[in-house]
């Protein structure tokens, strides 16, 4: 019988990064927790809004909700979906930026995906 984890046994990951896309320096926060993950996005320190999606086993498509901000805004939604379909966690995401244009967010996308090629202890 295993007793709790012990202190910096290494339960929660923090892994920080950072691009420069269209003239602005693009920030990232990452948080790895047991069994989900924590993703921030933003240039500035806020939270606007957070969405969570996870995989379940009725349907081959994760399962997502918005918990804080607009509810018209879905692109935390469909990144917090396809990141929980890439690393089957639980994903929280919080995408704060005001460019929410499809190419825009494809290079996000495209960021996260190559840290998470270069550092998967990290998610």
């Amino acid at each position: 019988m295993e007793g709790p984890p012990a202190p910096g046994s290494g339960d929660i990951s923090l892994h920080n990064f950072s691009v420069r896309l269209w003239e602005q320096l693009i920030r990232f926060h990452v948080m790895r927790l047991m069994d989900s993950l924590f993703l921030w996005v933003g240039t500035t320190p806020n939270l606007h809004n957070l969405a969570m999606a996870m995989c379940n086993r009725y349907d081959s498509i994760p399962v997502f909700t918005s918990l804080l901000g607009d509810t018209s805004d879905t692109t935390s939604n469909c990144l917090a979906q396809r990141l929980a379909s890439k690393t089957k966690k639980q994903v929280f995401i919080s995408y704060n930026l005001q460019n929410t244009d499809s190419n825009f967010t494809l290079l996000i996308e495209n960021r996260i995906k190559e840290e998470m090629e270069a550092f998967p202890e990290k998610f």
